[in-house]
């Protein structure tokens, strides 16, 4: 099993939207680096999710239960979109400002490249940043 974060506006579509919704395709993405991403999901892997720009911080999860297929907003070939399910909304969130203090988190894609939408998370900071969600 293979770990990501996806990136949400809260605006657009926050993780409450995905939570009512049970599921949801991820669309939109028009970076090269996270098309590779997109293209290198696989069926049972989890996604942390992120709400971007407003809140910047990791909110909930999700998991991979369709690879990637042709993107129908896309206007030109090669774009590509992943189908996603609902999984737990976190009752604390980890914010930026925290991923950047810690030793660890601070070396995660989402600090050292901010603007891709589709990043890979080791296994070490998925557990991390879990733990820190569902403190004992």
């Amino acid at each position: 099993m293979k770990y990501w974060l996806v990136k949400s506006e809260p605006v657009k579509y926050p993780i409450e939207k995905f939570a009512a919704d049970g599921q949801t395709f991820w669309d939109g993405v028009r970076n090269y680096q996270a098309r590779i991403h997109l293209n290198a999901m696989e069926i049972g892997d989890l996604a942390l999710f992120y709400h971007s720009n407003e809140g910047k911080e990791i909110v909930g999860l999700g998991r991979v239960i369709k690879t990637a297929y042709p993107d129908h907003t896309a206007e030109e070939d090669g774009w590509v979109m992943v189908d996603l399910a609902y999984e737990e909304t976190f009752s604390k969130t980890v914010t930026l400002a925290e991923l950047k203090a810690h030793p660890v988190l601070s070396q995660m894609q989402l600090v050292k490249n901010s603007r891709l939408s589709v990043s890979p998370v080791t296994p070490e900071e998925f557990d991390l940043v879990i733990r820190l969600t569902h403190p004992a």
